[in-house]
């Protein structure tokens, strides 16, 4: 390991880089495969996050937000690539949220309401984690989807996620 990653925090930055290079393929276009309208490409996201977790029993959570937790205070470096993969992850959701900016009320801030996104789904995600159960994530989800409802006017949204809240 060490013939190509001088320091373990070497080590930790090539993993955070392959995160960065490989978010569209491994987690957003995902999304954009399960669901064509660019608001439920959010909540299909979130179906993937929950998948993930429905797997491995709410133990392993985001490995981004697991490293923000457990290691950015000591390590620089990583602590700017974990905030550049957040960056990101914003910015992907930021574009879905872009293309319905017509259906969303004028002057919503798009980079905050995805990094609200963002902020929701993490925050589900420990608090599944702490519980061992995926209700805290649903909890999170469905308010959510009830914030997005509110912003689309209140139209009641029918469509369920495969393995989620409706």
């Amino acid at each position: 390991m060490y013939h190509f990653f001088p320091s373990k925090e070497a080590l930790l930055v090539g993993v955070l880089e392959w995160y960065r290079d490989n978010l569209w393929t491994e987690v957003l276009t995902p999304a954009e495969q399960r669901a064509g309208d660019p608001i439920e490409r959010v909540f299909a996201l979130m179906g993937l996050y929950r998948l993930g977790m429905e797997m491995t029993g709410c133990t392993m959570g985001c490995p981004i937000g697991n490293l923000a937790l457990e290691l950015s205070d000591d390590h620089p470096a990583v602590r700017g690539m974990i905030d550049l993969n957040f960056r990101n992850w914003i910015a992907g959701v930021r574009g879905w949220l872009e293309a319905a900016e017509d259906r969303l009320p004028p002057g919503t801030d798009l980079d905050a309401l995805a990094g609200f996104v963002l902020t929701v789904m993490e925050g589900g995600i420990m608090r599944s984690r702490a519980a061992g159960s995926l209700e805290p994530f649903d909890e999170s989800i469905t308010q959510l989807r009830a914030y997005f409802d509110l912003l689309l006017g209140g139209v009641a949204h029918t469509h369920t996620q495969e393995g989620g809240p409706s």
